[in-house]
């Protein structure tokens, strides 16, 4: 990974330690602070590079956890759906049940002797073979509602069976959400503890240095940067970026879509949402959501992915910069797309 990203992630976690770092500074008066490179002093270095695996990992996690939450809103509706079906074709069999039941008492009232002597006997044979007749039609009756019976009973029993198989996705997609809830809590918290273990002096020392340079990147407008001449693909890619561009400044905060935090996928979800097309929601799957091209071909408005499992997206602004929303403690800013390994660029 770039020395550029693990001054971020670096930056990220002095941030989040910032208040702590003064704390101590005023309770020891500056006498009790341990001096860089003391013995039980944690390695700076080994500190930088397991926040900054930390937090790839929560972001991955973060990434895993948004397509769960999609998958597990598809599979309620789709349930809800099969359950509706199996409700309303209980429904039409018991009704075709009841049907049956009334053809079946008929024919047994009429057919206590034969036709034939029926026929002889009536006082009134041309109303015997009317009679005569819808018993025959209603028998035939019987045979069709006994055929249309079996038939629906089959259609219900695969309905019943294909609602089994979603509930037991969407059980499935709930575990995988709780767990990679889990991971992400367990991981930032492991991330802060590392930081903490860090001496008051050094994290004052690095926080002037690496937070300001951060809180530059952040809060620099287009007026002070250049972003090129070239235009966006398509009017919508002009309007996805115009709004992502109205979103620098906001925080990052996982699983959000805005309209005031953001993940790096939920920007672009928001962003493009703004100009009339949804996107998918996680990055892996926004990578495929449009035509595949190169960097070299960027233009502004299109999405950006990073690294090679694609748990990271941000959008082209043009003049090698996109617009993304970073991590945990930073604010959604202009970058360099050379900050993270490019794994593809895609133009909707």
């Amino acid at each position: 990974m770039s020395v550029h990203r693990r001054s971020q992630l670096l930056a990220r976690a002095l941030v989040l330690t910032a208040a702590a770092t003064t704390a101590l500074s005023v309770t020891a008066g500056g006498s009790a602070q341990a001096a860089p490179g003391a013995p039980g002093t944690p390695d700076l270095r080994d500190v930088k590079a397991q926040v900054e695996q930390l937090y790839d990992e929560a972001e991955r996690a973060s990434e895993k956890c948004n397509a769960a939450q999609e998958a597990q809103k598809r599979l309620q509706s789709e349930t809800a759906l099969l359950q509706g079906e199996v409700a309303a074709g209980q429904d039409q069999l018991n009704q075709l049940r009841g049907d049956l039941a009334t053809v079946a008492g008929a024919q047994y009232r009429g057919g206590g002797m034969t036709q034939t002597a029926q026929l002889m006997l009536s006082s009134d044979p041309e109303s015997y073979l009317a009679r005569a007749r819808t018993l025959g039609q209603a028998a035939e009756r019987q045979r069709e509602t006994l055929h249309e019976l079996a038939s629906r009973q089959r259609r219900l029993d695969q309905r019943r069976t294909e609602t089994a198989g979603k509930l037991a996705e969407l059980d499935q997609a709930r575990r995988s959400l709780a767990e990679n809830k889990q991971q992400i809590q367990q991981r930032l918290a492991k991330a802060q503890k590392l930081l903490n273990s860090l001496g008051a002096a050094e994290r004052a020392r690095m926080l002037v240095q690496d937070a300001n340079d951060a809180e530059r990147r952040a809060t620099r407008g287009t007026d002070r940067l250049d972003l090129g001449t070239t235009p966006a693909a398509s009017e919508r890619g002009a309007a996805a970026l115009a709004a992502a561009v109205r979103m620098i400044g906001s925080p990052y905060v996982y699983g959000s879509t805005g309209p005031r935090a953001f993940d790096c996928s939920g920007l672009m979800y928001y962003s493009w949402r703004q100009a009339g097309v949804t996107l998918p929601r996680t990055s892996q799957a926004q990578a495929f959501a449009g035509q595949r091209i190169s960097l070299s071909e960027a233009r502004p408005g299109d999405l950006v992915i990073f690294y090679r499992d694609m748990h990271h997206v941000g959008m082209y602004a043009g003049g090698g910069v996109m617009v993304h929303a970073p991590y945990p403690g930073a604010k959604v800013r202009y970058e360099s797309v050379n900050a993270m390994p490019v794994a593809g660029v895609v133009r909707l």
